[in-house]
């Protein structure tokens, strides 16, 4: 029996499994064996939809911290940004190591349910790390909060609203790191709709909140930062509650965090690409928002609208390619080659209509859009073309992203690597080039020009990994008919 890679035209059907196959419906029926339009409509609608809502609630946060009638609080939130950096470095290292691992071991179950007995401990061990790296990061932040806040670059009169926004969002770092680990953790599991229901309730209690924090006691971004904190205990605790009644696999119980190479060592080798990327992140935040405070506090509140708007068709992309990644996991672990390649061209022209659609749209309504959200003349033009910036970017960063979920999905944590590290590595030089040649219309269009060069940085791993791809696929075929063959004898 042969296997060919995912990319080829022809591959061989994957054997039967020995176990019972999943019910129609069931969230394993849609990684196993669903149609691929349904299983698609099945896992990234959900995500898409949870995503494009917290994009807007993004926006509506803005909205709500923009009625202040305060520059300082925009631009407070601009500098506070990297802090989302670091909650994607501690929850996605345990959350996105260990959801492709457990999708992969729930594949690898069809022909050995033993394996999905270790999922157990790749949960637990996920979770408990989260939570225990964000106590640690956070508690760290906070003893040295003063040189925080320089280091992320505010100015004088931004320092005490970036001091109070940072300083809540340092002591909820484990909380929104472990919001995010579990919200993988169920996601692996293909429940894309309970993922969905989580994150859409922690963006209601999160307008609950800002309504109370910041329009009735005025507190500012100090508010903010408190709301979204709070809204993701209540994500936390939906997750916990979810998996405890409904997942026979998980189980998020101490006893059952290990310190075993073989869950530790896929678990950070794909997880440190996130750690990677959202280390990248920070660095390359702070050096745009260095470079970009030279050009005052309009430069700083426009890049942070702008930012914010573009993140509704951006992340919308992000809903296919995130989730996709546990169809690609659980593929790649069955040794499924035809359903992964399948995975792979749907969510790409998906991708690809997605960024065609939704990005023409927002760009060309672009003024009436950002003139929503303020109304200084200066603030609105310089907007205005920091969104056309981003939006040109969101076309390549989609089949990034996509290529990045492949490499993760299949376990390729060198490509991943390379991938999350690019980005920063070339963002930096470009940035610097750019400003000092062009000046702030240098910093606008650097990082379109750097995820052109990502993504094809990207096309050249997936070219060179194709063959790994296809042996990891083989020996998961071999091992299922090998299982068939061991039960027709019995």
């Amino acid at each position: 029996m042969s296997t060919t890679d995912p990319t080829h035209d022809t591959v061989a059907p994957a054997p039967t499994s020995t176990t019972p196959a999943p019910a129609a419906g069931t969230n394993r029926w849609y990684l196993a064996s669903a149609p691929m339009l349904r299983a698609l409509v099945h896992l990234c609608v959900p995500m898409a939809a949870a995503m494009i809502v917290g994009a807007l609630y993004n926006v509506v946060n803005a909205g709500f911290i923009g009625s202040q009638h305060d520059t300082s609080l925009l631009a407070a939130v601009t500098f506070g940004t990297p802090l989302l950096g670091l909650v994607m470095a501690v929850g996605g290292v345990f959350g996105v190591g260990g959801g492709a691992l457990m999708s992969r071991l729930l594949g690898a179950s069809e022909a050995d349910p033993a394996k999905a007995g270790e999922i157990k401990h790749v949960s637990a061990t996920a979770l408990w790390g989260a939570l225990v790296a964000g106590a640690v990061l956070g508690g760290i932040g906070l003893a040295l909060l003063p040189t925080v806040v320089a280091v992320l670059g505010a100015d004088a009169a931004a320092v005490p609203a970036t001091t109070s926004y940072v300083g809540v969002m340092l002591a909820f770092v484990p909380v929104l790191a472990a919001a995010f680990c579990l919200e993988q953790i169920v996601r692996a599991e293909g429940a894309a709709r309970q993922a969905m229901i989580g994150l859409i309730l922690s963006t209601i209690a999160a307008i609950v909140f800002d309504v109370v924090f910041i329009l009735v006691l005025h507190w500012g971004v100090a508010g903010a930062a408190l709301g979204t904190g709070l809204a993701n205990v209540v994500t936390i605790a939906y997750f916990v509650v979810w998996l405890r009644r409904h997942s026979p696999t998980v189980s998020l119980a101490p006893r059952w965090v290990t310190l075993s190479p073989s869950v530790l060592r896929p678990l950070f080798g794909v997880g440190s690409s996130e750690l990677l990327q959202a280390g990248f992140l920070i660095v390359t935040t702070l050096v745009l928002n260095n470079l970009a405070a030279a050009y005052g506090d309009d430069a700083l509140a426009a890049m942070g609208v702008a930012v914010r708007i573009a993140q509704v068709p951006e992340f919308l992309v992000m809903g296919v390619t995130l989730g996709v990644l546990p169809l690609l996991a659980y593929s790649f672990g069955a040794g499924d080659a035809a359903r992964l390649r399948s995975a792979l061209r749907a969510s790409a022209l998906t991708v690809g209509g997605v960024v065609l659609v939704f990005s023409t749209t927002v760009f060309a309504f672009r003024d009436q859009v950002f003139s929503a959200f303020s109304g200084d003349p200066s603030v609105l033009t310089l907007g205005v073309t920091i969104l056309t910036a981003q939006l040109v970017a969101a076309i390549v960063n989609g089949f990034t992203g996509l290529l990045t979920s492949l490499f993760q999905a299949t376990g390729q944590a060198t490509a991943a690597v390379v991938v999350s590290m690019a980005q920063g590595v070339l963002f930096i030089p470009i940035v610097l080039v750019g400003n000092a040649r062009y000046g702030l219309a240098g910093i606008i269009w650097a990082l379109t020009v750097t995820e052109v060069l990502v993504f094809v940085v990207g096309g050249v791993l997936w070219l060179a990994s194709r063959a790994a791809i296809s042996r990891g696929l083989a020996a998961g075929s071999v091992e299922r008919a090998e299982a068939v063959l061991e039960q027709v004898e019995a």
